[in-house]
């Protein structure tokens, strides 16, 4: 299936910013069944300063924003090919050791409501790897419901199991620690799906990865309680959203800053 994206963001300032570097994660990586046809972004109000792939195997763009801007929007579009792997993405790639998807993250820090769901998931599925993930899965959903209020990407795991509802970024974070606590490493995946009956959207989309043996990489859709498709597209991964965010920066100056986010994703026809 070929996807088409066009995900733009605009930052707006009350006042102009001393100084402000974003980081865009917003190139979708090509190989595990996906492969980019074409892809291109532009940036109004700020200047490229340098691109790399950094140790996830993330192409990642510094930007700086321009001095006095009041706005900054950036804006990627392209075409990408995915084919249906039933989840599976495989082995190894970039250069962060596979110990480094063990540890927890300030995100992911397990607390007493993580490792009792751990526990009850260990208890009621006495099988290993995809089976026992999968029930994972179909639990933390259970038990968080989806709910747009909740869109504080950096809530963490242990406070949105508690709440008992959040969003994809959420489910994500909860499956990725009890996922470490049962002993398989896990990160953290951010990137677009193709939604049936509906083009425009509100944000990109995240989900999770599990290592499982002999397969390597396997991903789990906690929000929609499936692994990933045709319809999804990898963009970015890390241990935690913070490390796998489509655009993270740091600005100093005292003015308020708004966002706003258009996304359309849509299904073309193969060439």
């Amino acid at each position: 299936m070929r996807l088409t994206i066009s995900h733009s963001t605009t930052y707006s300032y009350d006042s102009p910013d001393h100084y402000a570097l974003q980081q865009l994660r917003l190139r979708p990586k090509t190989g595990a069944g996906q492969r980019v046809i074409e892809w291109s972004t532009e940036i109004s109000g700020g200047i490229k300063q340098l691109s790399y792939d950094d140790h996830h195997d993330n192409h990642v763009d510094l930007v700086v924003i321009e001095k006095d801007a009041m706005e900054i929007t950036i804006t990627s579009r392209g075409v990408v090919e995915v084919e249906d792997q039933m989840g599976v993405v495989g082995r190894m790639r970039g250069l962060s050791p596979m110990w480094l998807f063990e540890s927890p993250t300030e995100v992911t820090e397990p607390g007493p409501g993580l490792r009792r769901l751990a526990k009850a998931v260990i208890g009621a599925q006495k099988t290993i790897g995809l089976e026992q993930l999968h029930h994972l899965s179909a639990a933390i959903l259970a038990d968080v419901r989806y709910d747009k209020g909740q869109t504080d990407a950096t809530l963490v795991a242990e406070a949105a199991l508690a709440a008992g509802h959040g969003v994809c970024q959420d489910h994500a974070h909860i499956f990725i620690t009890v996922a470490r606590l049962l002993g398989y490493p896990a990160r953290y995946v951010s990137g677009y799906l193709l939604l049936e009956g509906q083009t425009e959207q509100e944000a990109t989309h995240a989900w999770a990865e599990a290592w499982v043996e002999p397969l390597g990489w396997v991903g789990f859709d906690v929000s929609n309680g499936i692994s990933p498709d045709a319809r999804y597209v990898r963009v970015a991964t890390g241990r935690d959203y913070g490390e796998a965010a489509p655009i993270h920066g740091l600005r100093m100056g005292a003015g308020r800053e708004t966002m706003a986010v258009r996304l359309q994703v849509a299904a073309v026809a193969a060439q």
